[in-house]
Order: structure tokens, then C-alpha cells, then sequence
């Protein structure tokens, strides 16, 4: 699942001078880029989930690491802008397979609050690379051209596909599989729909993929053209990883005790609450770098708290679709996250408040949706549903 996040978080430090390269009208055209990339991540589960409920897990999650690596190395080549999201679009599909296909091996093994607790867990390990990819990203700039951060993305693909041919089992016996079929699908559609704590917590998921976006969106912009210190990128970004480990580490150490929907409403609250505290202070004038770090560690701290959670709660009562079942969440928050996500990058001027406001809204809205499927009775060890 770390390829995910390598795909972005890795070439941020290097939007600048790609925007140079490739001619963008502007720093605000440059967000399509990580746009592109997890609209593409969030179509591509649909097609991915739907293949492993087919052909099983192992091979279909190979075949989509090795289409990442090809078009790593496509995206390497790009000389213009057009050419760089549609590649990055597509990069992103590949991508997919390696967020959705893990989350179905998970939901092939394991159940309630254990399932939370190994969804954590893969989460730490997950934000490793949020912690690590944009310092490495400055060190390669450092010595190389921006395209050689591609040529890393390849390689690590090639690591990771020859690691799962090794030692990769598959975890859906051929008794399980079931041939795509549109009508299939639609029944599973309709049934997520349907199901009101799966729909709901869905788009509470959406919502805080929208504060992912537009954070990632926006982060190079902030340290270029606010705090003018491009080159702190890096760390600040490995500082605000470390509260989302932190937080999904902390997850996995409680929530079989405490359960996952207290641990995640009370976090969603915390989200909200501190995201709105941020932007207050901001629109005081009150923002410094140390401010920006503080609340930006505790916000990202709250948020992995309550997805990790949420994504295990929408999983619950469709198991027995859960490939198909989990491409779908997967397309409606990453892609409704893209979009979103954009909808409040593209209105950046050069003020930080814009950041913590959007979160505040997210936030707020997840918090409706949270209150929809939970019926209004939050912070409880379990809800009926």
C-alpha cells in the first residue's frame, strides 16, 4: 500500500520546477497533478476489486504494480502539462490495486475490531513513506532532475511486484470467486447504498480523502509562497506524518479495547474542533511556522485516527461481496476526494487560513454523515445499525 502514497508524497518538493519544465500557466494548475493521480487511484478500484473477486488477489494486484512501473516510467518522459496529468490519471489506476486489493486480503482474513487492529497496523507501516518520500524527494533534487523522482517510483514497483511473487499467498480460495457481470455489480451498488452505515461512513471517508487532497494539494504552495522556505517542505511534512502514525498506531493499541466507533467519533470531533481552532488563529494573523506544525501534527494526528476506523466500519456487513463492495467505497471517496479536494485547492490566493477551513468543513460535513449512520448515538463502545 506504501506505493500509494510514494506516487505523491515523494515528488511534492518537486512541483516548482516541474511547473517550469512542463510550462504551467500556474502554481494553482500544478494541484492537477495530485488530482490526477487520485482520481485515477479511485477509478481504477472498481476495475482492480472487481478483477481480484474474479481471478483472486495475487495476480491481479502483480499485474497492477508492474502497470504502475510502466507508467513511471511513461510519466518520466512527459514534456507538457496535458501529458503529465494524463499519465499521472492512468499511473494512478495502476495504483489502485495496490489500496484496494490489500484492503480485500484483509477482509479475506479478518473481522470487526481485529480487522481495525490490522488495518493500523498496515497503516504505519503505510505512513512511513509520508514520513520519508518529500526529504528524499529534496535529496534526489539535490543532484538529479525532478523526472529521476519517476525513475525511483519504477524501481520501487519492480521491488515490491518481485516481493510478492515470492512471498505474497493467495487469500480467496476458488470456491469464492465469481465472474464480473454488470448485474452483478449494480446488486452491489444497490446494496452498499442501501446499507445506511456502509453509505454513510463512505462519505465520511470521501470528506477527509478531501482534506488529504486538498493538504497535499497546497502544502508546496505554503512553504513556496507563504513561508518562502521551500526547502523545510520535507521535514514539516515528515513532522505532520509522524502525528498520522502516531495516531494509527495508538489505533491499533486501543481500539479492540475501546472499540472502533468511540475511538473514531471522539477523533472525528478532535479533527473538527482543531481545525477550526487553526483556522481562527490564522485568520488573526497569527500563523507562524511552529503554529502551522502544531495544528496541522494534531489535525492529521485525528484524521488517521477516525479513517483507519471508518474504513473497517463501512467494511462490515458486505463481506461477503467485499472485493467488489471495497472497489467501490474506493471510487466514491477517492475520486469524490479528488474532486473536492480540487474544488478547494483552486481557490488558493496565498492564504493559509483556506487550509484549515477546508478541513473544518470536511470535518463538520463527516460529522453529519457520521451522526446519519450512527442514528445520533456517537461515542458509544458500539451502535445498533
Amino acid at each position: 500500500m506504501a506505493l500509494m502514497a510514494l506516487g505523491v508524497d515523494t515528488m511534492l518538493p518537486a512541483l516548482p520546477q516541474m511547473g517550469i519544465d512542463l510550462k504551467a500557466d500556474s502554481q494553482n494548475h500544478l494541484q492537477w497533478i495530485i488530482v490526477a493521480y487520485f482520481s485515477g487511484a479511485g477509478v481504477g478500484q472498481l476495475f482492480f476489486g472487481t478483477l481480484s473477486d474474479w481471478l483472486g488477489r495475487r495476480r491481479v494486484l502483480i499485474a497492477g504494480v508492474l502497470a504502475y512501473v510502466v507508467m513511471s516510467f511513461a510519466a518520466a518522459a512527459a514534456t507538457a502539462l496535458p501529458a503529465m496529468i494524463a499519465l499521472r490519471f492512468l499511473q494512478g489506476v495502476a495504483a489502485s490495486s495496490a489500496n484496494v486489493i490489500p484492503r480485500s486480503i484483509v477482509r479475506d482474513r479478518y473481522v470487526g475490531s481485529t480487522m481495525a487492529k490490522v488495518t493500523s497496523m498496515i497503516y504505519v507501516v503505510f505512513l512511513m513513506v509520508p514520513v520519508m518520500a518529500p526529504s528524499l524527494g529534496q535529496l534526489i533534487l539535490f543532484v538529479l532532475p525532478w523526472r529521476a523522482i519517476f525513475l525511483l517510483f519504477a524501481a520501487a514497483g519492480i521491488v515490491v511486484a518481485l516481493w510478492m511473487w515470492r512471498r505474497l499467498p493467495e487469500t480467496l480460495m476458488p470456491e469464492h470467486r465469481s465472474a464480473p457481470n454488470p448485474r452483478h455489480l449494480a446488486h452491489v451498488f444497490l446494496f452498499v447504498i442501501k446499507e445506511r452505515t456502509s453509505f454513510y461512513y463512505i462519505l465520511a471517508i470521501t470528506l477527509m480523502t478531501a482534506s488529504v487532497v486538498t493538504y497535499l494539494s497546497l502544502m508546496p504552495q505554503i512553504f513556496d509562497e507563504s513561508f518562502k522556505t521551500p526547502t523545510l517542505l520535507g521535514p514539516v511534512f515528515a513532522g505532520c506524518a509522524v502525528g498520522m502514525a502516531l495516531g494509527s498506531t495508538l489505533n491499533a493499541r486501543i481500539v479492540e479495547r475501546f472499540g472502533s466507533r468511540r475511538i473514531s467519533h471522539i477523533a472525528l470531533s478532535a479533527f473538527t474542533l482543531t481545525a477550526i481552532v487553526h483556522w481562527l488563529w490564522a485568520m488573526m494573523g497569527q500563523e507562524s511556522l511552529i503554529s502551522f506544525i502544531v495544528f496541522q501534527t494534531l489535525t492529521m494526528a485525528c484524521m488517521s485516527l477516525s479513517t483507519s476506523n471508518f474504513a473497517a466500519i463501512a467494511m462490515e456487513k458486505v463481506g461477503h461481496v467485499a472485493g467488489t463492495a471495497a472497489s467501490l467505497q474506493g471510487v466514491t471517496s477517492m475520486v469524490g476526494g479528488a474532486l473536492i479536494g480540487s474544488f478547494i485547492g483552486q481557490h488558493w490566493t496565498g492564504d493559509i487560513a483556506l487550509l484549515p477551513l477546508g478541513a473544518a468543513l470536511c470535518g463538520a460535513l463527516a460529522f453529519g454523515f457520521v451522526c446519519l449512520a450512527e442514528k445520533g448515538c456517537l461515542y458509544g463502545r458500539a451502535t445498533a445499525s
